[in-house]
């Protein structure tokens, strides 16, 4: 069993009912009942708690003339994600700025809450990860058939087409198979990547910590810090590069 991190063991003192009367509402039972609620999901409702306070805060002191030092943050963050979408080519990129801002701001948070001493990166379970990697899935396949109908399926069928009508069905069958295939692993390879470098990234830090007290740790941890950033920024990059190859006319 993973060791309950403190503010785990208060959810578990105190809403373990609530826990256990959410999971029966869809016919889920807990391993354990009494102690129902788990780091991660702590973590994430944490993190999420912690960006709806932000964003409260941030919108009450947006200001076009004095703005803060948390709205230049944010509009540092948002203009990196613009540039990104334009670079991309993503078509009509401002529609999907905002969900691909909200990815990239979700994942650093959740990767960068476990530097602060007694909590832990919920994205090194995979759990996680695999959440966010199936609602990117969906997320641009449903840009994928919004932009181009039932046509969106001929994405998958490749360009190749021949004179001879059985080729044709030959060549539409097997490039269809393999483009399936292609997209289907899309979530698994989203969740591996930022699963296995935070949890490596996590490992390292803490093995360093028990080490040693002052000096290494700290260059394990600027660098645990540079990790954070990067996965968010690939898990970012690729579901921007998904979303421009399913809304795009020439694919």
């Amino acid at each position: 069993m993973e060791h309950e991190l403190a503010i785990t063991a208060l959810f578990n003192d105190y809403l373990a009912g609530l826990a256990n009367a959410i999971l029966g509402m869809v016919g889920m039972t807990a391993e354990n009942a009494a102690r129902p609620w788990q780091n991660w999901l702590v973590m994430e409702l944490l993190v999420v708690a912690l960006l709806m306070v932000t964003v409260a805060i941030l919108r009450s002191r947006l200001s076009v003339d004095k703005p803060g030092k948390l709205q230049h943050i944010f509009e540092m963050v948002w203009g990196f994600i613009n540039d990104t979408v334009e670079q991309v080519g993503v078509p009509h990129g401002e529609r999907h700025a905002p969900y691909i801002a909200t990815v990239f701001i979700v994942i650093l948070s959740f990767n960068l809450i476990g530097m602060i001493p007694t909590f832990e990166a919920p994205t090194m379970v995979p759990y996680v990860p695999a959440g966010l990697a199936i609602v990117t899935f969906l997320y641009f396949n449903l840009v994928g058939f919004r932009t181009h109908g039932v046509g969106y399926v001929q994405h998958f069928t490749g360009p190749v087409r021949f004179p001879n009508p059985i080729a044709n069905v030959a060549i539409i069958v097997f490039m269809f198979i393999i483009e399936m295939i292609s997209v289907s692993i899309r979530p698994l390879s989203l969740t591996v990547r930022l699963y296995g470098n935070m949890f490596a990234g996590e490992q390292v830090t803490n093995v360093f910590l028990d080490l040693t007290k002052l000096v290494i740790p700290v260059i394990f941890m600027a660098l645990h810090v540079f990790v954070a950033f990067i996965q968010a920024y690939v898990f970012t990059l690729l579901t921007t590069i998904y979303v421009s190859t399913a809304a795009s006319h020439e694919h």
